[in-house]
């Protein structure tokens, strides 16, 4: 039996099913040592106001009360759960994360569309077999269908189309009817969703095509068990398919080898899908990758241990991209991170998200100076909320965003009121450490601070300099008072000497 601490578990809550792997890391390698479907169908649940049922977020909590159960003993840090389209969609989706971690007991990120895309790429390229070239990989999941072409472990185009197996099945096979016209609608909706990336796709091109997850798993095992094919999905194949589905007027009269009961719901859109992605793309043959969303994100998870963390990649391409003065961001960032040592016991900050959160927002609060001066830190935030930043979840962002925004002038409390209830105090706390440091940097001079000490006890801060320090640089006293001003209209006390 593996040791607790060698193992990892990822969660992955899809618009039609819910996942979890949980692997042993053994010499860096992982090994699945548990693996668990079960079909919710969250998408399914999504009316024509984008809500979410009641019954659908009971299927989904009671999935998760299995789960659970699964990753008891596990430490916080060995366990990621992300949840993906059906949830991006759904207007009180925020509510039923809350309930989802109430009953999970680990936090629940909503990834953006390009991250899912990112992570399914992570997950095939590390579960098949090293080729030449590159490849085009193509993920149907309940609501969004991630297309990815790669080279090894090197992402070249990554996109997410909002069609799927799910939300094409509501829209066109309703009541489970099937008919040749309905069908035809279906592949024609799935072409015209592609349309924006059909012809950039196709000049980039690929050596290698590859599908994942279990749409294209069943697509696939129907080719095979059919006969109509022996090792791939191809184009002939996949026609013959679609052929025999039409035969049958409903989906619960589907009789297709491979094809099993819990699938057939869906799997008339599935296909309807994977039809219209050969024909776009001119697809002639299509392999299965056993590898998808939940492998990547045990294989990000390795990578943040051994701080191969591709967030950091990100911020410092953000930097380059806006032309942060990258010197004063590196004196920023660390006194924020000197200021952060001090007081991490006592503001119960020694969580290491905690550290790179505040790491990252000190680099990359000046991103606003490209679009303005004037109320730069706006902009700043409006670009780390809304800029595609492979490793970072939504939540991820929005709490960048909020430190980000609430850097300077009086505190904006509306931004931390829309992260989670439990996050709202630690993310104020993190704010006021980046606030002290850009303000003892806001002369931009390289002349190092001196040794101060910071303490604090709840919303008490008290900043001392050496004697005489702050009567040689007045200064920075005027803009330490001016901001214990602000801080004490947000209910913080900061001392100065």
């Amino acid at each position: 039996m593996a040791s607790q601490d060698t193992l990892m578990a990822a969660i992955d809550l899809g618009s039609n099913s819910f996942h979890i792997v949980i692997a042993k890391l053994d010499q860096g390698e992982l090994l699945p040592i548990d693996v668990l479907s079960e079909k919710v169908q969250l998408a399914a649940g999504l009316n024509e106001n984008m809500l979410l049922s009641e019954e659908a977020q009971q299927r989904g909590l009671e999935c998760l009360q299995r789960f659970a159960e699964r990753i008891k003993g596990l430490p916080a840090g060995a366990v990621s759960a992300v949840a993906t389209n059906a949830l991006r969609e759904a207007v009180n989706s925020q509510d039923f994360i809350v309930r989802a971690e109430a009953v999970l007991g680990r936090s629940i990120e909503v990834i953006a569309g390009i991250e899912e895309a990112r992570l399914i790429h992570l997950g095939v390229e590390h579960t098949l077999a090293a080729e030449s070239g590159s490849r085009l990989i193509i993920d149907i999941g309940g609501g969004s269908t991630e297309f990815i072409i790669g080279e090894r472990f090197e992402p070249l185009e990554l996109e997410s189309l909002e069609m799927g197996c799910v939300s094409f099945s509501k829209r066109y096979f309703k009541d489970g009817v099937i008919s040749e016209k309905n069908f035809q609608l279906a592949v024609f909706g799935a072409l015209r969703e592609m349309l924006p990336i059909k012809r950039r796709y196709k000049r980039q091109g690929w050596q290698h095509c590859v599908g994942s997850s279990g749409t294209v798993k069943a697509i696939h095992q129907a080719c095979l068990a059919s006969g109509y094919s022996e090792s791939a999905i191809t184009a002939k194949a996949l026609k013959q398919v679609r052929t025999r589905l039409l035969e049958f007027n409903h989906v619960d009269e589907i009789s297709i080898p491979g094809i099993k009961e819990q699938r057939k719901a869906v799997i008339a859109a599935g296909i309807a899908i994977l039809s219209a992605a050969f024909e776009s793309l001119g697809i002639k043959e299509m392999h299965l990758s056993g590898g998808a969303l939940r492998e990547g994100l045990l294989y990000d998870m390795t990578g943040r241990l051994h701080h191969e963390d591709v967030r950091e990649r990100s911020i410092n391409a953000l930097m380059q991209r806006y032309h942060v003065d990258q010197e004063h961001a590196l004196r920023v960032e660390q006194t924020a991170l000197i200021s952060l040592t001090q007081v991490r016991a006592n503001w119960k900050l020694q969580n290491n998200e905690y550290h790179n959160m505040l790491s990252w927002a000190a680099r990359s609060y000046e991103t606003g100076l490209t679009i303005a001066h004037s109320q730069y830190h706006k902009h700043s935030a409006y670009l780390v909320l809304n800029s595609d930043l492979p490793g970072f979840s939504r939540q991820e962002q929005r709490q960048l965003a909020a430190l980000i925004r609430n850097h300077r002038r009086k505190f904006n409390e509306a931004e931390f009121e829309q992260l989670p209830g439990r996050e709202i105090n630690t993310f104020r706390r993190l704010c006021v450490l980046l606030r002290i440091s850009i303000v003892l940097h806001r002369s931009r001079s390289k002349e190092r601070l001196p040794a101060f000490t910071l303490t604090a006890t709840d919303d008490n801060i008290k900043l001392r300099f050496p004697d005489n320090w702050l009567n040689y640089h007045p200064l920075t006293r005027a803009d330490l008072e001016q901001e214990a001003e602000y801080l004490n209209n947000s209910g913080f006390v900061l001392s100065i000497r």
